[in-house]
């Protein structure tokens, strides 16, 4: 992905809409460049263009938001602490089979995040991830379907076998 598009779909998720000369006006001398990847964000269903009779405007789709959540994950720019504060998040996906590409996106970020799933839909890890999946619960309107998580409290066996998978 350009890192024109990269810019215009994190400009798109900090607000509802954006108009899209406001988009070329961020970079001027670039106009034709970030028309193109406007362009492309749209055919790749990661931004859409609304048309009022001033001017245009874009937003970004649920698609193009778990896009940059996954642009996120792999930006050196947002790693999280590798230093264990003592809890662990677990998250709890319950996505039926008709939402089933949501829930391929979802176990996707999960991994990437440094999520393993323990049993069929929940998924753990130690490290602090949960605000940006709580704001991907909520931009996907996943009030029951997604459960989240953070203790600190786990049996022994199950503590050893989690120091054991993450090497804590």
């Amino acid at each position: 992905m350009s890192s024109n598009s990269k810019k215009i779909l994190k400009k798109l998720a900090e607000n509802p809409a954006v108009s899209i000369q406001d988009l070329k006006e961020g970079d001027a001398k670039n106009t034709y460049a970030i028309s193109r990847a406007l362009k492309n964000l749209v055919k790749e269903n990661c931004a859409e263009i609304y048309k009022s009779e001033r001017q245009n405007y874009a937003k970004i789709t649920p698609k193009g938001k778990n896009k940059l959540n996954s642009l996120m994950l792999d930006s050196n720019s947002t790693l999280v602490s590798t230093t264990w504060d003592g809890f662990w998040r677990i998250i709890l996906l319950d996505l039926p089979e008709e939402r089933k590409s949501e829930r391929e996106s979802l176990r996707y970020l999960l991994k990437k995040a440094g999520f393993v799933c323990l049993k069929n839909s929940a998924w753990i890890s130690p490290f602090p991830f949960e605000h940006l999946f709580t704001n991907i619960k909520k931009d996907l309107g996943l009030t029951t379907e997604m459960m989240i998580l953070v203790t600190e409290f786990v049996d022994e066996e199950t503590k050893k076998f989690l120091f054991e998978t993450f090497g804590k």
